[in-house]
């Protein structure tokens, strides 16, 4: 592959401002050629992409083309920086008149060199907001489409996109199904198109004929070329997304570039100063569940009382830190070993930190985001109880993917809401083999209190449930008890997945049932009917007894909803077992039952609800 860096512009409006400043700080940088200016880290733009691009082992031959005008001076750069000279290649234009237009100085370079490969295309007067740019990231994305690529990233707020070519991408094929060069109007794309492109062999005749249609310099532009190709002659052109901004020097001013320059140089300092640290909450489903695994609906909590924070701090190496409680690697004794080994299993949160990076790599790369070069440390805390279904474990990877989108600079619109409740699920279940459903994963991405449609339809139409998450005002105060030392709550599951498979009467029906009770507790939620509401919860506890039996069930979640029932508190399992959820309407009876549940060796406290409209946080801080 072959890397042709693009510096021949005439852009004179900076130059000429830099020239008449009468402040005297720019008077060093008088007849400097636009590439040739500082850029960020300290370092001038050109000499960025140098370091970029010089990599033997994916560029057999690098050529950087410029004007007469400033040959001399990237001559002088090439010799200073060890890049060939007799790769300088000279298109011979001398002012902004006579010009030839970005794609000829490209054909200039292929056909004057004779180049029969895939090539990399970069403006080297662009600037970079991220210094940590992988560009082996983006070749074997190009290698695994079949057709061109064109980086793109999203504007920032203050970027017009009628200044910009901008592309619309199909999300699930990552092919540019539309490019417009500067458009006034006519979309709602965010995405604009940098100059940096990759280029089959192949395709490289189709400049010659572009040219031929294009006489006029001003016309060939590579923003007028994609128009051409991607909307007239209909070629496969795929978008890579870079989580970083980029800003070409060309016809900019003093300002812009002064602008960008510090923008850029800000970010990146402020970036790599601050540790990024995100919460994910603890939560109770209060209807529905276990049928979110089952085409159900559900409605969920999530609850202040427990969260899993995730830490990732900027490092020279990729450190995952193990939690001293849940990680143990020293141990006072045998015995000691033996107990907590017992209690606590043999799987602590590591395993969770290493299977979300590993996940979100994987996603990013087959979505078409490149990822900067940048590592970090990543430590967890977590005050979730293990082993009583209150979505600890995937409280610990929703908030790991926080940081890490976070850190990547990843939107929403890269990783949607619902798709990164799927992503969440799939690290648990593809990657460590967890038994789960959705409804967790869900109510800890959108947070708050969420009513959940699992429906066959439309989880096949659109790879995702309906999720409408519901108004968190004047709700009842509900209690939430625990066992002290659980069993493994994933036992909880047993066989069902497999009766509801092979199509059995009684299981199927049971889920449907279980979604009927979920669409009543919205009324009554809605209604504010709280005796409705808790007649609802004892229904859906019976029904799920009906269809996983006392003996799977156990008896320590048997004997806390007896308990509870003791005391005319409606009650229910929260997730897959070891706790239960209820709600007692009369509050002098729940004080005496707090202390019933701590008398039989139970944990006991009132629910606060996490309501994300009320925390300017959001689930992180």
């Amino acid at each position: 592959m072959i890397c042709i860096l693009l510096v021949a512009g005439h852009g004179t409006v900076l130059e000429t401002q830099i020239k008449n400043d009468d402040t005297g700080l720019y008077s060093h940088l008088t007849g400097v050629p636009k590439a040739l200016l500082p850029g960020t880290g300290g370092k001038k733009i050109l000499d960025f992409w140098w370091e970029t691009v010089n990599m033997r082992q994916l560029f057999t031959e690098v050529y950087l083309v410029t004007n007469a005008d400033k040959y001399k001076h990237y001559e002088r750069w090439a010799t200073a920086n060890d890049f060939p000279v007799e790769n300088v290649i000279n298109d011979g234009s001398t002012t902004l008149e006579d010009r030839l237009g970005a794609v000829a100085d490209l054909e200039l370079v292929i056909r004057s060199r004779k180049l029969q490969d895939d090539i990399v295309v970069i403006a080297g007067d662009m600037l970079c907001a991220d210094q940590n740019f992988d560009i082996a990231q983006v070749i074997r994305f190009f290698r695994s489409k079949p057709g061109e690529l064109i980086i793109y990233y999203e504007l920032e707020e203050s970027e017009k996109s009628s200044s910009r070519g901008i592309v619309e991408v199909c999300p699930d094929t990552n092919r540019i199904t539309r490019f417009m060069e500067k458009p006034q109007d006519g979309t709602t794309s965010r995405l604009a198109s940098v100059v940096f492109y990759c280029i089959q062999r192949d395709t490289l005749s189709c400049m010659s004929d572009f040219l031929n249609l294009q006489p006029q310099a001003k016309d060939r532009s590579f923003g007028r070329f994609w128009e051409w190709l991607i909307n007239e002659k209909q070629l496969d052109v795929f978008g890579m997304k870079l989580p970083t901004g980029f800003q070409l020097i060309g016809q900019v001013g003093l300002s812009d570039y002064t602008k960008w320059l510090t923008c850029y140089s800000t970010k990146q300092h402020n970036n790599s100063a601050i540790p990024i640290t995100c919460r994910s909450y603890a939560r109770v489903g209060l209807m529905g569940n276990p049928s979110d695994g089952f085409n159900g609906k559900t409605i969920a909590m999530s609850i202040s009382n427990f969260w899993a924070e995730v830490t990732l701090v900027e490092s020279q190496t990729l450190v995952l830190l193990p939690h001293p409680l849940n990680d143990p690697t020293e141990f006072g004794s045998l015995q000691d070993l033996f107990c907590i080994s017992r209690k606590e299993g043999y799987l602590g949160g590591l395993r969770l930190l290493q299977a979300t990076c590993k996940k979100f790599y994987q996603f990013c790369s087959k979505q078409g985001i490149a990822l900067t070069k940048q590592n970090f440390t990543l430590k967890y805390d977590t005050n979730i109880p293990r082993q009583v279904g209150l979505a600890g474990s995937s409280a610990i990877v929703s908030a790991t993917l926080k940081c890490l989108m976070k850190f990547y600079n990843i939107t929403d619109s890269d990783l949607p809401k619902p798709v990164r409740a799927n992503f969440i699920l799939n690290v648990e279940t593809d990657e460590l083999f967890i038994t789960a459903g959705l409804q967790d994963r869900v109510v800890q991405v959108y947070e708050g209190l969420v009513y959940m449609d699992f429906s066959k339809k439309l989880m096949e139409e659109q790879g995702y449930g309906n999720y409408v998450p519901l108004d968190m005002s004047n709700l009842p105060l509900f209690w939430l008890a625990y066992l002290s030392d659980p069993s493994d709550s994933g036992r909880i599951h047993s066989n069902i997945r497999q009766r509801w498979l092979s199509g059995e009467t009684a299981v199927v029906e049971a889920m449907k049932s279980f979604a009927e009770l979920t669409d009543q507790a919205r009324v009554a939620l809605k209604d504010r009917d709280w005796s409705c509401l808790a007649r609802l919860m004892d229904q859906n506890f019976e029904l799920r007894r009906s269809v996983y039996t006392d003996d799977c069930l156990g008896p320590g979640n048997l004997k806390m909803v007896q308990l509870a029932r003791q005391f005319g508190s409606a009650v229910k399992l929260p997730g897959s077992g070891g706790a239960v959820v209820g709600l007692c309407l009369d509050t002098a009876r729940m004080v005496e039952m707090r202390q019933a549940f701590q008398e039989a060796g139970c944990v006991f406290c009132v629910i606060a609800p996490y309501n994300p409209s009320a925390s300017s946080a959001g689930g992180q801080r």
